[in-house]
């Protein structure tokens, strides 16, 4: 790796630390562990400063205390208990001013429309903040701020301050910091990992918040004893302490420590660095990447127009309004519906109420694990997210209309419910936000993820404030007109999508091959380059009966002298279980100078087609004929090459695709052109040949 002061300067000072000890690097999937690790912690205890507000409700306004045991899983779960006038601190608790007067509860749920105000509009100047500037410092400084003033909230119980607007100014100051928190971890997690898996490893990631949830209560009820206050410092040191953590050891970009960039190079390049780094230890700095930038301080972030204007970041953003304003609502208001509905005959208590509302996070981590895992199955997050929507919709219904029967049933109903509502919000704010992040600017000098991350979910913090506040005036109508605003929020989450979803099923049902198809080819693995001309010829003809020489020249015209041709295409089985991708290079005499075949993923056909055309690119851009000739890329595709000359006709699920192919050969002697299928069936072949 260069010693340019830039790039050593961007190296996290504990890797340095750990480099010299070592005396070798990690490798590359080691490096993603520590990123998926850190992340997570960053991020739970990002969630659990924020709990002490709702442990310490009762201690400040003691009204609304049902219970002196410490939270669930600690004390009994459900059971009925009597009020008491004792806090959970063991003492007489007449509260603390100016929470403890009539209109406390209103107090209270006016520092939480502060922060929740000040984070969602904190996160739109957060995101592009964080594309600017160095990530791993901003996630830092949110973090450190984050501790200092959820702390100094706390210390006004040692001050003995008894002035509301201080600690309305500490929530709100306290909101702006963690707004700089989800931009930034989803912005490093959209660095270091590609698009394969991206869904089923964010879902299981975002496991996070309910973490950071659970933890923070059970921490805050832990020190409550020793007075209220000890419930915001201990949280806020322990996310201070994490912020130290990530400062010393976070790269937020694999260019940092001297790795190519997980949308910036291909799977071989990769699995090639890994290999080196784990057989070369400290030897790997000069093999990782010829071209490496000068670690992410090279890079400039865009703006907020110029990321909303990518395809899907505002469809998406609005969906995530309505899918925040029913799961927020579900959040806030499910402990009190459950401790204002009779079910099987009984009333239960708020302690019971709040312990029994966590299951319905339970069933959010299992959807939104599950709709990550469905999206990378069918390459298609806005149909995952639209139908999670969709059957949110009747498990809602059935829960208001059932949930009562019993305990157990109404467990049942609401973990469903929690799966459909939670899956498409953890989907769109997790790989959807990094989907659409990582487009041309991890390629070229501008960053987008922490900024369409921004967008993004800032919008649906506004539906999660919204929400909430809306519950409050619908409920005293009645519980059936708030779940018919639930109702109603998620159709039109799903409805959003609706132009998304047409366009990924068009994709999906056009040109299938059938699963029989290249079965009589010979079989291409991965990596190697593959069929020699002899091989294309007597495939050509078992297939055609032809002599293939008279069929190439009449359907196949060379290069002029000086160029060469590349002919690529793709290919999916009719099921989309697989498909292939094939090319091959020629000159102007009709000589085969290299080709490839290979197989890949589960996918739509124009993604196939769109794969070909890249990595056809990538090989003639790092062969010893670039430089000297010119080339022709040919596809039988018409609307993959309407993309590649227009990038800003791309559906969301292409767009990053498209523009890191159009930025690789921008500025090259390279063009590419439409070509009939009769022309173009030697890489017709070679692709299905690579289906095996």
């Amino acid at each position: 790796m260069s010693t340019n002061s830039n790039t050593i300067r961007r190296t996290p000072p504990g890797i340095l630390l750990i480099r010299n000890i070592r005396g070798k690097d990690w490798s590359l999937k080691s490096y993603r562990y520590i990123i998926l690790l850190l992340t997570f912690i960053a991020y739970a205890t990002y969630h659990a400063s924020r709990k002490p507000s709702s442990i310490v409700k009762s201690v400040l306004y003691p009204e609304s205390m049902k219970s002196s045991d410490p939270p669930w899983p600690v004390g009994n779960v459900f059971i009925e208990e009597e009020f008491s006038g004792f806090g959970t601190n063991g003492v007489n608790n007449k509260g603390w001013y100016p929470f403890n007067g009539t209109d406390g509860t209103s107090k209270l749920g006016e520092i939480d429309v502060a922060f929740l105000a000040c984070y969602s509009s904190g996160m739109y100047v957060a995101g592009h903040l964080g594309d600017t500037l160095d990530l791993r410092l901003f996630l830092t400084i949110g973090m450190i701020g984050s501790g200092i003033f959820v702390g100094l909230f706390g210390m006004g119980y040692y001050w003995n301050i008894h002035e509301f607007w201080f600690y309305l100014f500490m929530q709100m100051v306290a909101g702006l910091f963690q707004a700089t928190g989800w931009p930034s971890v989803v912005a490093v997690i959209g660095n270091w990992f590609g698009k394969r898996k991206r869904g089923l490893i964010m879902g299981i990631w975002n496991a996070h918040t309910s973490v950071g949830n659970i933890s923070g209560s059970l921490l805050a009820a832990a020190v409550l004893d020793y007075g209220w206050g000890w419930s915001f410092i201990v949280p806020g040191a322990l996310i201070a302490s994490a912020g130290v953590l990530v400062y010393l050891f976070l790269p937020a970009y694999p260019e940092d420590i001297g790795f190519s960039g997980a949308n910036a190079s291909s799977s071989e390049e990769e699995d090639r660095i890994q290999k080196a780094s784990e057989q070369k230890g400290s030897a790997v700095n000069v093999e990782k990447s010829s071209d490496l930038k000068a670690g992410s301080g090279s890079r400039k972030g865009i703006g907020i127009f110029e990321a909303c204007s990518i395809p899907g970041v505002i469809p998406f953003a609005l969906c995530l309004f309505f899918s925040k304003l029913v799961a927020y609502t579900f959040l806030y208001w499910l402990p009190f519906y459950l401790s204002q509905t009779e079910i099987g005959g009984e009333y239960m208590s708020v302690k019971s109420a709040g312990n029994l509302s966590t299951l319905f996070d339970v069933g959010g981590i299992v959807g939104g694990v599950l709709a990550g895992y469905i999206s990378d199955k069918l390459i298609a997050r806005a149909t995952t997210a639209a139908t999670f929507m969709f059957a949110a919709i009747p498990s809602m219904i059935l829960y208001r209309l059932y949930g009562n029967i019993s305990r157990a049933t109404n467990i049942l109903l609401m973990m469903i419910a929690g799966l459909f509502v939670n899956g498409p919000y953890a989907l769109i704010t997790t790989a959807v936000s990094a989907d659409l992040g990582t487009h041309s600017s991890l390629r070229g000098d501008s960053r987008a993820l922490a900024t369409v991350t921004a967008i993004i979910d800032g919008t649906g913090s506004v539906g999660a404030a919204l929400g909430p506040l809306i519950t409050g005036f619908l409920s005293s109508k009645g519980w059936d007109t708030v779940f018919m605003m639930l109702n109603a929020g998620a159709l039109i989450a799903s409805l959003l999508l609706s132009h998304l979803v047409i366009a990924e099923f068009r994709e999906r049902t056009s040109k299938p091959l059938p699963p029989s198809h290249g079965q009589q080819n010979h079989e291409a693995t991965g990596s190697q380059p593959l069929l020699g001309v002899s091989n294309i010829q007597n495939n050509l003809c078992s297939l055609c009966g032809k002599v293939p020489e008279t069929l190439i020249l009449l359907c196949w015209c060379p290069p002029p002298s000086g160029s060469l041709k590349l002919n690529v295409d793709g290919a999916i089985r009719s099921d989309a279980s697989c498909g292939g991708i094939g090319g091959l290079l020629r000159n102007a005499e009709g000589c085969s100078l290299a080709s490839f075949s290979k197989k890949f993923g589960p996918g739509l056909l124009i993604s196939a087609e769109l794969l070909a055309i890249k990595y056809g690119i990538e090989m003639f851009l790092s062969s010893q004929w670039f430089g000297s000739y010119s080339l022709i890329v040919e596809s039988d595709r018409k609307n993959a090459i309407d993309l590649l000359l227009n990038p800003s006709a791309s559906p969301s699920f292409l767009f990053c695709l498209v523009r890191e192919i159009s930025d690789s050969f921008c500025g090259k002697d390279v063009s590419i052109r439409h070509i009939s299928r009769n022309g173009n069936i030697v890489a017709d072949l070679l692709a299905k040949a690579g289906i095996g």
